[in-house]
């Protein structure tokens, strides 16, 4: 099964605020866990997103489309980074992701969501 592994942002990230010295170590860290991923045979993708004041929403309602700049409020809710990993099931993605260093300074959140494949939708 394929699944979304999604880093939740935080406001230091949202806010691009970070210290040279987090920012070298995570780096490593978060390599030397990727390659691990790569090892283990189940990483598929990985990225990190930039803060939401780069980015845009597009709200729809029937036929309109409204257009909101960045950056967006309820920052528990937004997306920093994510990976797509082929694993046997939730029980090996939760397991992978324990693994995971913190992906940022402080608390921090990951959630997995299964990818819908043909067959799970209606």
């Amino acid at each position: 099964m394929r699944v979304m592994v999604l880093v939740k942002a935080t406001e230091s990230s949202e806010k691009g605020v970070w210290t040279e010295a987090w920012m070298s170590g995570m780096l490593k860290a978060m390599g030397a866990y990727n390659d691990e991923l790569r090892k283990g045979g189940i990483l598929l993708m990985a990225e990190g997103l930039t803060p939401t004041s780069q980015g845009k929403r597009v709200a729809f309602d029937g036929a309109g489309r409204t257009v909101t700049d960045g950056p967006f409020a309820e920052t528990h809710e937004l997306v920093a980074g994510f990976w797509i990993w082929e694993v046997r099931d939730m029980h090996e993605a939760v397991a992978w992701v324990k693994r995971c260093p913190n992906p940022m300074p402080g608390r921090s959140e990951i959630e997995i969501r299964p990818i819908g494949e043909p067959p799970d939708l209606p």
